[in-house]
């Protein structure tokens, strides 16, 4: 039961380390490079290695911000050089 206890601990810590922003804020960094109108339809899921992972509400937006994609990149790489790239996914915002 303790092994138990143990394998979930590790779990869930993974889990949540996914989502840490290590003190960035990537919301901050879109606020600055999207019209209001495009931050109502996505929603930050994740930024892991380098990766920062948005979900989008429609397909209409997904294909919006993908034609924005190379120019978002370079915007928000004036704010955290070490962001990479950006994971588009149609989903729950």
């Amino acid at each position: 039961m303790e092994l138990l206890k143990n394998t979930l601990d590790k779990v869930m810590r993974g889990l949540s380390a996914k989502n840490d922003f290590s003190g960035a804020d990537p919301q901050q960094w879109l606020k600055k490079a999207l019209t209001k109108k495009e931050l109502q339809h996505i929603k930050v899921k994740y930024f892991n290695k380098g990766t920062l992972g948005l979900s989008v509400d429609s397909s209409t937006w997904l294909y919006v911000l993908s034609l924005k994609k190379e120019e978002l990149l370079g915007e928000l790489k004036k704010e955290n050089p070490g962001l990479k790239n950006i994971s588009f996914r149609i989903g729950e915002i």
